[in-house]
């Protein structure tokens, strides 16, 4: 198999986007997104290493769709229920007719959450992947199990060597 190149897209709230983006920082892998007015999250303003640009006078659900339009498909990450921005980003891929995938974080550690994920990567021929998921306040373990599983997928599809299917 031929490496992949890849872009990961999210919007730098604390949880699942920051988890994303230390795993896109870890592998070297472009990183981008779109973020609220003010760089906000929920403890604060989003760090200034975080490759996010702001959207002027906007709040969560237009950085939802930009990042979904920026995107050529969607990795939500959920906790068994899934969170109303996720929400928001599963209603926008529906809309836009872009391919979306839920990764439960209850059913799949993250070893096996890569492996899925660099299937729906390679089935869908996905070069900019958006990474949506709750905040660290509504699930404190979702920063680390999304840049988990993320940094492995990144890694095989970096290699061009498949994860090893169960």
């Amino acid at each position: 198999m031929n490496p992949i190149p890849i872009r990961i897209v999210c919007g730098g709230q604390t949880g699942a986007d920051r988890g994303a983006m230390m795993a896109a920082l870890d592998r070297g892998v472009p990183l981008a997104g779109w973020c609220p007015s003010g760089r906000k999250a929920e403890d604060g303003k989003i760090p200034s290493f975080y490759p996010v640009r702001e959207l002027p006078g906007s709040d969560y659900p237009e950085r939802t769709l930009r990042n979904v339009l920026d995107s050529d498909a969607t990795c939500i990450v959920r906790f068994s229920d899934v969170d109303a921005g996720s929400k928001l980003a599963a209603a926008a891929c529906r809309r836009e007719d872009k391919p979306y995938l839920y990764l439960d974080a209850h059913e799949l550690d993250s070893d096996d959450a890569a492996d899925v994920l660099e299937t729906f990567i390679r089935d869908n021929a996905v070069a900019v992947l958006n990474i949506s998921g709750p905040r660290a306040s509504v699930h404190p373990a979702a920063e680390s199990w999304t840049r988990a599983a993320l940094r492995t997928c990144l890694a095989a599809l970096q290699s061009g060597r498949a994860l090893p299917r169960q």
